[in-house]
């Protein structure tokens, strides 16, 4: 309790919240000087990362709106007309001096960089002027330098950041997800290994409680699916499922990732290998129902940077596609779906064979569909 009180009441966020409140910040007292003033009639800008830092009682008097972070067109284009030139000009050289090539700026931004904004990448050009200008000195007025991709690393070192690729082939219970972070999208790669065992599920990847959650319901649809998928009701109760989701040192939490999840258990346990070049996102209900996601824009361009030109996405997302970058619209096909069985269809390389009645141990738990979602006609 009373690191809560000190906390808040010690805070730059207990400032700001009587600096925002309308009932109080009409007679705002300053304390160092000791005067009151009047600040109902001033705009407060402010700015934030991450949503779930600031308390709720502030949220409360904020009117929120969220910017998308940069694509890399824009911060090429961004450091091109802008950065470059600024940096440039702060360390005394002019354009004879150095130069950047287009590519020598993209990778900047994808090996030595990871944000939204730009902050970093006028960083790390300011860092290579400085270097270029350091030679100046030394060699004189005349010295110039030109920076490409492939002498970049000279000056900043070896990569700090690598972008994920997609695997090589296509393999069973291997299935690309796409993921949106704080500084962007990245693809996330999802494995299901069977093994013998009792039917327990072991899910790893230092995963939060919302993905451990989708984890089980995936199951748990896969479960209520099993005749459709050619399994038998009860084959669970031999076999133990492990759910990894590399890289392991990096949390990771949200529930997009579900039908990523329940697409890698139904072809670990079906033996059917997921195509490597289609990525996807969704929710998953227990009935098979693909819900919406946030942060959309972002995982299609790591799909694209990944060399992935088509995606499974929820068809609630559809009316988003109006917003997205025409590099991604012309660059990738965009299947939306409403149904589990629809991502199936289009993620596995082969069709499921759905056992007949006869061929199961018992009766399953629910009314049996195939593949297109159709309930079979009654006997």
């Amino acid at each position: 309790g009373f690191f809560f009180f000190f906390f808040f009441f010690f805070s730059p966020a207990s400032a700001l919240l009587e600096v925002l409140d309308p009932e109080q910040n009409t007679t705002f007292q300053d304390h160092y000087l000791d005067v009151d003033y009047d600040l109902s009639q001033v705009l407060f800008v402010a700015t934030a990362n991450v949503m779930h830092t600031i308390p709720a009682a502030l949220q409360d008097r904020m009117e929120v709106l969220r910017l998308q972070g940069y694509t890399e067109q824009e911060k090429l284009e961004i450091a091109r007309q802008y950065l470059v030139k600024k940096q440039r000009e702060q360390t005394g050289l002019s354009e004879k001096n150095i130069s950047f090539t287009d590519d020598a700026i993209l990778e900047i931004i994808r090996y030595y960089t990871r944000e939204a904004g730009v902050r970093n990448l006028e960083r790390e050009i300011g860092n290579l002027c400085r270097k270029v200008a350091r030679k100046v000195v030394k060699s004189g007025s005349k010295h110039r330098e030109e920076l490409t991709a492939a002498n970049i690393h000279e000056f900043l070192g070896v990569a700090r950041y690598r972008d994920s690729e997609v695997h090589e082939k296509s393999e069973i219970g291997l299935v690309t997800g796409l993921a949106w972070t704080e500084v962007g999208g990245s693809i996330l790669t999802t494995e299901v290994q069977v093994l013998d065992g009792k039917g327990k599920l072991t899910i790893t990847g230092q995963l939060g409680d919302v993905m451990q959650e989708s984890a089980q319901a995936a199951l748990s649809y896969i479960r209520g699916k099993a005749q459709a998928l050619g399994l038998t009701r009860e084959f669970y109760r031999n076999v133990d499922l492990h759910l990894h989701v590399p890289e392991g040192a990096i949390p990771k939490d949200g529930p997009s990732a579900g039908i990523t999840m329940a697409t890698a258990l139904a072809s670990a346990l079906a033996k059917i290998p997921v195509r490597r070049d289609i990525a996807m996102t969704g929710e998953i209900t227990l009935r098979g129902k693909v819900l919406a996601i946030g942060g959309l824009k972002e995982k299609l361009l790591a799909a694209l940077r990944a060399g992935i030109f088509e995606a499974i996405l929820p068809r609630a997302n559809e009316k988003d596609v109006a917003e997205l970058p025409d590099n991604i619209k012309k660059s990738m096909k965009l299947h939306f779906v409403d149904q589990m069985d629809e991502v199936l269809a289009l993620a596995l390389e082969s069709p499921l064979q759905a056992l007949l009645p006869a061929e199961t141990d018992s009766l399953a738990a629910v009314a049996p569909v195939d593949i297109t979602g159709n309930l079979p006609a009654r006997q």
